[in-house]
């Protein structure tokens, strides 16, 4: 059984009464109305996805019905029925918005595929609206997370330069998320409900590039069977956005110019100029300057991509973004793997901030993913940190009690404060290790018995040290013997 309604609208009884029959043995719901007056009282009450309408009636005629789906049920579909001598009159119904016409007298078979034509045509515009939604909300700049002041000037940038035509080069370590910042430039601009087209300009080798940037003509080269469109073609009155463009070959880099000065270009083995309205947005984690200097690169080029400059941050120079990153990817993952790993301990954070990630908020995200899928419990811990981190993360942990030894910071450090603290977490290693017995404590600290006291008293551990000596006496197997003789 459909769920489709349609409204058949006809002023002869017989015709409006065999269009109904015929679809509802086809399952749609249907209602019929005997004028364009009768129609619109049933438009404003319910809601039909087809309304299938005669053109010539009495008091309200079928361009009237078709005025009002247009302006108060733009959803619905409209279909005009005509006559051969008032086809003239279908053609400024189809101008008008009218999906399609039929001509009497109409045939079964072509009311049912033109029907069902026109629903698929608007269940997959439905489709792309939801689409387009999403994109919009997965790539809107509000998802890049980042509270850090280089984060904050960024999305400045973006705001401001959104709803402009300037080109835009983002520049930045590979990882960081240009193609990320690319989308919420489109997606904040007016050019949102139009395409965005991505091309990486280092995945495809040289010789395919200009086909794929450019489009060409069936037979311009081998195995070109067939004429193809560019990247620059799909993206008209959109976005392109060239990844890697420090990547692109000099003789490409010609080519480029001319459509960043033109807007216009000729497929590969074509003569027709195309011309374009797009708006470029390139990225690169190249230095394009440095490679200016070298011949790398074009000069003028350069200027032409370098309209509104954009850098984004790596990870190791906004270390203050990185919980809020983590926090971000454990949600995303707790979700997408239906994993019960909650949070991340303080000290397995402390050393995830201090890493770092070299391959920057890709390598994060991946490294996340990782952890929730090994984790060993509902949290994250040191244990289930890889030695990589661990080390090259600028810290070592003292085994049983997971103390921090920090590298120095940029920001600097307090040395008597760290050496303290690092002196105490020794100590109190040694003293567990040995039951707090002070003479084994002192020959594995390799000092003496004194001078370890000293130490416990200045670090204010001797009220531990006599609460595990009161623990040894009572736990002590042989006062226990004595006891119960007695």
């Amino acid at each position: 059984m459909r769920n489709e309604c349609v409204l058949v609208v006809d002023d002869t009884p017989e015709v409006r009464l065999s269009m109904a029959e015929l679809l509802k043995e086809e399952g749609f719901s249907v209602d019929t109305a005997s004028d364009g007056q009768e129609a619109i009282e049933l438009l404003r009450t319910r809601f039909f996805d087809v309304i299938l309408t005669d053109l010539l009636m009495p008091r309200k005629d079928g361009m009237e019905v078709l005025k009002f789906v247009i302006e108060n049920s733009p959803e619905s579909i409209c279909i005009i029925v005509t006559g051969y001598g008032t086809i003239k009159n279908a053609v400024e119904a189809i101008k008008l918005g009218a999906y399609d016409y039929l001509t009497k007298p109409v045939k079964t078979e072509e009311v049912l595929v033109v029907i069902d034509r026109a629903l698929e045509v608007r269940n997959l515009r439905r489709e792309n609206q939801v689409l387009k939604k999403q994109l919009r909300t997965q790539y809107g700049f509000d998802r890049i997370v980042g509270k850090s002041d280089a984060m904050q000037k960024v999305f400045d940038l973006i705001e401001k330069v959104a709803d402009t035509e300037s080109t835009v080069l983002i520049t930045g370590e590979s990882g960081t998320g240009k193609e990320l910042i690319a989308h919420a430039i489109h997606y904040a601009s007016e050019r949102r409900e139009q395409p965005f087209v991505p091309i990486n300009c280092s995945a495809i080798p040289e010789e395919l590039l200009e086909s794929e940037l450019f489009g060409h003509e069936k037979g311009a080269f081998t195995h070109a069977i067939r004429t193809r469109i560019g990247r620059f073609e799909l993206a008209n009155h959109g976005t392109i956005f060239l990844d890697e463009i420090g990547e692109m070959s000099p003789a490409l880099q010609v080519k480029l110019l001319r459509v960043l000065q033109e807007r216009k270009f000729e497929r590969v083995g074509g003569i027709k100029t195309i011309e374009v309205d797009i708006r470029v947005v390139a990225a690169t984690n190249v230095d394009l300057e440095e490679a200016v200097k070298q011949g790398r690169f074009r000069e003028d080029l350069f200027y032409r991509l370098n309209v509104i400059p954009i850098h984004i941050p790596p990870l190791r120079e906004r270390r203050s973004d990185i919980p809020l990153l983590i926090q971000h990817f454990l949600e995303k993952f707790q979700q997408k793997k239906k994993v019960p790993v909650e949070a991340i301990e303080p000290d397995a954070m402390e050393c995830l901030c201090s890493y770092d990630w070299p391959g920057n908020v890709r390598e994060l995200e991946n490294m996340i993913e990782r952890l929730i899928i090994l984790a060993s419990g509902p949290k994250i811990t040191i244990k289930d940190l890889p030695e990589h981190i661990l080390k090259a993360g600028g810290r070592k942990f003292c085994t049983g009690i997971n103390v921090p030894v920090p590298t120095i910071p940029d920001e600097g450090l307090s040395l008597s404060k760290t050496v303290e603290q690092i002196e105490k977490a020794l100590i109190l290693q040694a003293l567990e290790r040995t039951g707090w017995i002070k003479n084994r404590a002192a020959k594995l600290l390799k000092m003496n018995r004194t001078t370890l006291i000293e130490k416990m008293k200045k670090q204010k551990l001797m009220a531990s040290s006599s609460k595990a000596s009161k623990n040894k006496k009572k736990n002590n197997p042989t006062k226990r013997l004595k006891s119960a003789s007695n």
